[in-house]
């Protein structure tokens, strides 16, 4: 007689094989394995990631709920929350560049493909947080998402390990000051969303800047905001018009697709507000489907006294 398996599959077994018989599992409190979960924290430099992660981890810890910062960028310096799990413990950004003669671009894409070459060490690492919760703080270069598999070579690595993933992008406020800048960054979150095909949200970060006497929205009112959190395509007339017709259309055709697919919305985060982290985790933990998975009583031994016969 083969063993049982110690890891039961996500989804509750109806029928087990053991030997020629067949058993149900009537007596059986239903077998689900409690699966991890990832989030993959991404956008460009200086949008919050970091802030982001810590904040949603202090949060969480205030409902009794553990979540492990990964962090994922050779390059990082500092956090507010040291890591649990780093990639600088593998390879760190400096070191390539020093041994390697490697600018930081290059360095970079050479510690993500030296980390693909390693994956034990990441599974290794991974073992160490059964049924946990983890924010993976990702390195600000959209060319990771965009230009490279590396990425979606560790969500699928992930996933092999039953990992459920699911996807943040963060744009910061500031860009809503220029037409031209926000809407590449819209450009940019889409990208990322198609090209890591997981599970998706986008965030507009630092929305504790936006004020009445504020640079960023230079007198906007807050409720012309909503315009920005969905973009409309009508911003894109905002544009510089001496801007090349042909570009025009272009740029308008672009922004008119994302907006006529409803493709991106933006979930606004001000972390002094304690209502906007709780309306965001709510929205990461729905897209990740946290808490879906019941956490097993897995008998400490079966036998055939567990099981009725049914032939």
């Amino acid at each position: 007689r083969q063993p049982l398996c110690s890891r039961l599959p996500s989804t509750p077994i109806a029928v087990l094989y053991l030997d020629d018989r067949v058993f149900t599992n009537r007596r059986l409190k239903c077998l689900w394995v409690e699966g991890k979960y990832a989030l993959l924290v991404s956008g460009p430099a200086g949008a919050g990631k970091s802030t982001l992660c810590s904040t949603l981890i202090q949060h969480a810890s205030a409902k009794n709920r553990n979540i492990h910062l990964f962090n994922l960028d050779p390059a990082a310096e500092n956090f507010d929350i040291e890591p649990e799990i780093d990639v600088r413990d593998l390879i760190s950004l400096e070191d390539v560049m020093d041994e390697l003669n490697l600018g930081p671009n290059g360095g970079l894409i050479y510690c993500f493909e030296y980390l693909m070459n390693n994956l034990d060490w990441l599974e290794e690492q991974l073992g160490e947080y059964e049924d946990d919760y983890l924010i993976i703080d990702c390195p600000g270069q959209i060319e990771l998402y965009t230009h490279f598999p590396l990425m979606q070579i560790l969500i699928e690595n992930l996933t092999k390990l039953n990992i459920k993933v699911a996807a943040a992008y963060l744009l910061e406020s500031q860009f809503m000051d220029d037409i031209s800048k926000y809407f590449a960054g819209v450009l940019s979150a889409t990208s990322a969303m198609i090209n890591l095909e997981v599970p998706h949200i986008n965030v507009m970060t630092k929305m504790d800047l936006i004020g009445d006497d504020n640079v960023v929205t230079r007198g906007r009112k807050k409720k012309d905001l909503e315009r920005f959190l969905e973009p409309d395509p009508d911003l894109i007339d905002q544009i510089n018009t001496t801007t090349n017709e042909k570009f025009h259309r272009l740029n308008k055709s672009i922004v008119d697709l994302i907006a006529d697919h409803n493709l991106i919305q933006f979930i606004p985060l001000d972390i002094t507000n304690e209502d906007t982290v709780e309306n965001l985790l709510s929205h990461i933990d729905n897209s990740i489907q946290y808490g879906e998975d019941e956490e097993p009583n897995e008998p400490a031994d079966l036998d055939d006294g567990d099981f009725d016969e049914e032939f």
